[in-house]
């Protein structure tokens, strides 16, 4: 898992964001495939759709995904970072979580699943801009620049952000799990948080601003295909249904 999370961080510092959070449930397929292979978990018909939908769709982000980055150095990072319009966003999630955490969590959380869902959302669209940000000011960091110094403060406040971000996050997870059921709580997790996190780059690193129509739309589709199959993958793993079952309900008799 650590050295996951290293090529995670790796990856934010090198390709645009929109491809590598979707890519990201990447893990979900590929896990449900060794785990039918080496513990003998039983994978149904349905989540082996699963596992092909959400291959086919990544295929699909990879093929229309930004060819380029928008933001490749700190200097930039800062002049992004104090845009009125992402401040204004920082503002409207920090509002957001502060109602959810102390007035409708403590109320509703442990019957509505979308709650501890929202705030953990919400934190991650500060966790991988926060990512990206660290890996962009550790480059000027590591190269000793004239702006090394203003590239450290900056990567020790991200730093900062990232580390309560996460702390938080692992907290609400905990009260999720304990409430709520993992698949179904993973599934929709996923496909919340991507889009919110999604979203967060989109205004903070402008990454949409050079893709086309056509590629927008390409996107769109594959993180759709890839969610019906972590959905498939996820929620419908205890379901007894398989081919052989299938082939005797269909059967005719005399």
């Amino acid at each position: 898992m650590a050295v996951g999370q290293i090529g995670n961080f790796l990856a934010y510092t090198a390709v645009p964001t929109v491809l590598v959070t979707p890519l990201g449930a990447l893990g979900v397929p590929f896990g449900s495939i060794l785990a039918s292979y080496l513990l003998k978990e039983k994978l149904n018909i349905l989540g082996k759709l699963g596992c092909l939908l959400s291959c086919a769709g990544s295929v699909v982000l990879i093929i229309h995904s930004p060819k380029s980055e928008s933001v490749t150095t700190q200097a930039e990072l800062e002049e992004k970072l104090t845009n009125p319009v992402f401040v204004g966003y920082l503002c409207i999630v920090l509002l957001m979580l502060l109602l959810l955490i102390f007035w409708i969590a403590p109320a509703h959380g442990p019957t509505n699943i979308m709650v501890y869902i929202s705030i953990c959302s919400l934190l991650g669209s500060f966790t991988v801009p926060s990512t990206k940000g660290i890996g962009l000011a550790a480059q000027d960091i590591l190269h000793n620049n004239p702006s090394s110094q203003r590239a450290l403060c900056l990567c020790l406040v991200l730093l900062a952000v990232l580390g309560c971000s996460i702390i938080v996050q692992f907290r609400y997870i905990n009260k999720a799990l304990e409430c709520f059921d993992s698949s179904v709580f993973g599934a929709i997790y996923y496909v919340v948080f991507t889009t919110l996190v999604l979203l967060a780059s989109a205004i903070l690193f402008r990454e949409w601003s050079n893709v086309g129509l056509v590629d927008f739309l390409g996107m769109a589709c594959g993180f759709t295909t890839v969610s019906v199959g972590i959905v498939l993958i996820q929620v419908f793993k205890e379901f007894n249904f398989n081919l052989g079952e299938m082939n005797k309900s269909n059967m005719k008799t005399d």
